[in-house]
């Protein structure tokens, strides 16, 4: 097991990251054993996927399944650290706070941390809505049309268009490809929140980084995407 991890590692480092790759000779040298047991070694974790080896190069490189895991720890993650960030955003702006991913052509709402007022946008937890007409839809397409104006803002928002009187504000959370997974949202009552949606969408737009920093995106890749 520790040879296994002590190459994963060296494969996860940045000589191996700009050089696409590595042989079982530099391995060895990196890792101070024998080149026989590397090889062994990077045998049996290309048998399970988690290293690949370039047929022209004889390089390996991590595999499939190291970024699998990765996906399904980033999604475990993203529930467990999204609700703090919901509740600042309704201590922040007073209003209901949501979020959501993409599924197919809809939105799907993980988790909602109610507003206090009266008034307010419902709890949509567990409920699919289409994609196009809402904020958080938007935000989770925002990588498909690179000229919108709310690709440039890092948010998106919206009056009216799922519901007459209720506006939003949402930005997508990243991964640690840079890849959207998720968005975060609010959204209340158009005579409340109308006026000061663009202020909500630039807190949103916070939040949703700090929260992409937090799953492992590097400054790198959050470049440009607001």
């Amino acid at each position: 097991m520790g040879r296994a991890l002590d190459v994963l590692l060296a494969l996860g480092d940045d000589e191996a990251a700009e050089r696409g790759g590595l042989g079982v000779v530099r391995m060895a040298e990196l890792l101070g054993r024998e080149k026989s047991q590397v090889s062994r070694t990077l045998k049996t974790l290309a048998e399970h996927g988690f290293v690949d080896r370039n047929p022209d190069t004889l390089e390996y490189r991590l595999g499939w399944q190291v970024y699998t895991l990765a996906a399904r720890t980033g999604r475990s993650r993203l529930l467990a650290l999204a609700p703090a960030h919901l509740r600042r955003l309704v201590d922040d702006l007073g209003e209901t706070a949501h979020l959501s991913v993409l599924e197919g052509d809809q939105v799907l709402t993980l988790l909602s941390e109610r507003s206090p007022r009266l008034v307010q946008a419902s709890d949509w937890s567990g409920h699919r809505v289409p994609a196009d007409c809402t904020s958080s839809g938007r935000a989770l397409l925002l990588d498909g049309d690179p000229s919108s104006p709310a690709h440039e803002l890092g948010y998106a928002a919206v009056d009216g268009e799922f519901e007459p009187g209720l506006v939003g504000a949402a930005a997508p959370v990243r991964d640690f490809r840079g890849r959207i997974v998720a968005a975060l949202n609010v959204s209340g009552p158009k005579f409340r929140l109308g006026e000061t949606l663009d202020a909500a969408g630039v807190e949103v737009r916070r939040a949703a980084s700090e929260l992409s920093e937090q799953l492992g995106q590097s400054e790198a890749n959050g470049e440009g995407h607001g």
